[in-house]
């Protein structure tokens, strides 16, 4: 079963209008749109993503700053490593492609912090290279409405690639509509919780719907840990007191973040192994190349 035209027509009638969909919008805007999408709601990351641009309009500018100021930068995104990773990237694209993002899957997976989906959704998003990106909306539709099953369960790259592979058309132009079309059915309307049925654009074709919703009985991706109460929340609040501070902060500023002595000490030290904090000699603690 193809759902790509179905998807085509209804993407190119009420696809939202978003900064990297926009005529003209770079490549390097779209690698930095992709690693701030990482489990990172939309809404956030606009005007995020803007400051960027303006503050670091090519990847050349970013390799000029230093690793902390993009952390400092990153502010509440969450998982900071990304703009690590983000900054790593800038400055190997400055280095081995004179400024210039690359535009082939095999040049992009050679960027640090640069996997499989980001390195095809640059390469089909920015250059227009036809490829397969697959992302948790995509992986959901698909389960749905070619295979009826209520969840995609555990991700398989192999599998997942090939899968999508077999929806897209052998135009290139409309095999990037139909990438970012069931993308965009994946987030707004096929949802994971809620799915929206009566707006589908694909429900008469839905094998998911027309089996009855049958509830999915097999093997599930592990679910991410709750927040609340997490090492993720520590690790955050030590990262926004270091990036509310010009000069270096000290334990006891770091102790009055959280309680848990065992808790937030663990959560330092990940931070350290990390690369997102660096510890002076004087047993302060500051960002990255501050």
């Amino acid at each position: 079963m193809r759902i790509a035209p179905a998807v085509i027509d209804w993407f190119a009638a009420t696809g939202r209008d978003l900064p990297w969909r926009r005529p003209g919008f770079t490549a390097w805007g779209t690698l930095v749109s992709e690693f701030m999408l990482q489990q990172t709601p939309v809404a956030r990351v606009i005007p995020r993503l803007d400051e960027w641009l303006q503050r670091w309009p090519t990847p050349a500018d970013l390799a000029a700053a230093s690793p902390g100021d993009a952390v400092r930068a990153w502010d509440r995104l969450g998982y900071p490593r990304r703009a690590l990773n983000l900054h790593a990237a800038a400055v190997a694209i400055t280095e081995r492609h004179g400024g210039v993002v690359p535009e082939s899957v095999d040049d992009l997976l050679a960027l640090p912090g640069i996997g499989d989906y980001t390195a095809r959704a640059v390469a089909v998003f920015a250059y227009g290279h036809r490829h397969p990106v697959v992302d948790i909306n995509v992986r959901r539709v698909l389960a749905r409405a070619v295979n009826g099953l209520g969840e995609a369960g555990v991700p398989s790259t192999k599998r997942d690639l090939a899968s999508m592979e077999e929806q897209l058309p052998e135009d290139v132009p409309a095999a990037a509509l139909a990438n970012a079309g069931i993308m965009e059915l994946g987030a707004i309307v096929c949802t994971a919780r809620a799915p929206r049925c009566d707006v589908c654009p694909i429900a008469d074709m839905c094998r998911w719907r027309a089996e009855g919703y049958p509830e999915f009985e097999g093997k599930r991706a592990p679910q991410q840990k709750k927040f609340e109460g997490s090492d993720r929340q520590v690790r955050g609040l030590i990262m926004a007191e270091l990036r509310g501070s010009d000069i270096p902060v000290t334990m006891l500023e770091i102790e009055s973040v959280w309680a848990d002595d065992a808790q937030r000490a663990r959560s330092l030290t990940g931070l350290v192994a990390d690369g997102l904090v660096v510890e002076t000699s004087d047993r302060t603690f500051e960002l990255p190349g501050q």
